[in-house]
């Protein structure tokens, strides 16, 4: 039995050919599912009595169990879901200016091994299944009763790494008969697996690509990152001077601020000569501190000289507002602290 939230309209469109139905039911499933809100074939109106049953004993609509959920005093929320084979993931549903944005969770674990990420504190088990992304957005929809506008793959595990199922679901949210979630309104975020970034400059979506890249140099990068043992800063910035020549969509550069590991001067120096000529921005983001392991939260004054470096350099960047930080919200703390 498939999961009726893991099927794109090209999947369904198939499914319908396949049993002898007109391939316009997939559109007609897509906007009961996501418009109506409604789980349940029998309630479907407008579909015929004898290909209910079909779908019935074809596709489940098993939901995502909330073990718990922690907010914060800035209106943060970070969900605790139970899969159906009881392993645990995080959503995170951020309030923001524009609207509501989702913090998607893609892996269950991760193996990249960021010496910083309470992520990698637990191997990867598996991917998720598409439908298991989908439903992230739903379940916060529907326990919070908002409507999500912005999406981010950014949670435990490393999006790259799931890259089909992950595509599948960028396709459903945005779907103009579903959550109708604008494709600008979608950034996926990778680690810097280079191969992945040459084939994400083919897809057809005008998604947002963010790099998590933390460190200017490979010394100090591969120290972080392990992944940057296998592709260097000089390939990482080939394969995205690459992409944007193809897609002229503007990147979006991570970089965390841990105390006197990446914050120094040099390092502002560094990031702003690595990234010059490029259409990038650099989203300074406050570590938030993992138990776990030794780093610390950048200092305020170490914050605001770094922004003030790379401002001068003429970077564009800005330094993320903390949010959160009361309620371990940096991915794969509340995951951790449970299963302990």
């Amino acid at each position: 039995m498939q999961h009726i939230y893991g099927m794109t309209e090209e999947a369904l469109k198939g499914y319908f050919i396949q049993i002898g139905e007109k391939p316009f039911r997939a559109r007609q499933i897509i906007s009961w599912l996501y418009r109506q809100k409604v789980n349940d074939f029998s309630a479907m109106t407008d579909i015929k009595k004898d290909l209910k049953p079909r779908l019935e004993a074809d596709f489940c609509f098993d939901e995502l169990e909330c073990v718990t959920k922690n907010v914060s005093s800035d209106g943060t929320i970070k969900f605790l879901f139970k899969l159906a084979d009881d392993n645990l993931i995080e959503t995170v549903l951020m309030s923001q200016d524009y609207g509501y944005s989702v913090c998607v969770t893609s892996e269950v674990g991760c193996n990249m091994g960021c010496a910083f990420c309470a992520s990698g504190l637990k191997k990867k088990q598996r991917n998720l299944e598409t439908y298991e992304m989908v439903l992230q957005i739903l379940m916060v929809e529907k326990l919070t009763n908002v409507k999500v506008t912005h999406v981010v793959v950014m949670g435990i595990g490393e999006p790259f790494d799931n890259y089909d199922n992950v595509l599948d679901f960028l396709r459903i949210i945005n779907h103009p008969l579903g959550l109708e979630i604008g494709q600008r309104h979608l950034t996926v975020s990778t680690c810097g697996l280079v191969p992945k970034i040459y084939e994400f400059a083919d897809f057809p979506l005008q998604v947002n690509l963010a790099i998590s890249l933390h460190a200017p140099n490979d010394e100090l990068r591969s120290k972080l990152m392990p992944i940057n043992k296998v592709y260097n800063i000089g390939e990482l910035f080939t394969a995205l001077r690459v992409y944007y020549a193809k897609t002229k969509r503007r990147l979006t550069i991570e970089y965390i601020l841990i105390n006197e590991v990446n914050d120094n001067p040099k390092e502002a120096y560094e990031l702003a000569n690595l990234l010059r000529g490029l259409n990038a921005y650099v989203n300074l983001i406050p570590y938030n501190e993992v138990l776990e392991n030794p780093f610390k939260r950048s200092l305020r004054e170490r914050q605001r000289a770094f922004y003030d470096i790379l401002k001068k350099q003429n970077i564009s960047v800005t330094l993320r507002k903390e949010q959160g930080s009361d309620i371990a919200a940096a991915c794969g703390q509340l995951r951790s602290k449970y299963l302990k």
